[in-house]
């Protein structure tokens, strides 16, 4: 793995979390995911890159 690609997947992973931790519980519940579930959907969503 590449300097470029691991620092695409750490933008992504933090852009994720900042994203969904900025969203409030109700727009949270509404998408169907809880506040323990945003470093495990973010994380997910970086390795897809």
């Amino acid at each position: 793995m590449n300097i470029a690609n691991t620092f695409r997947k750490w933008s992504a992973y933090n852009r994720t979390v900042r994203e969904l931790s900025s969203l409030d519980n109700h727009m949270l519940n509404d998408l169907g995911i809880n506040r323990g579930d945003i470093q495990r959907l973010a994380r997910d969503h970086a390795n897809q890159i």
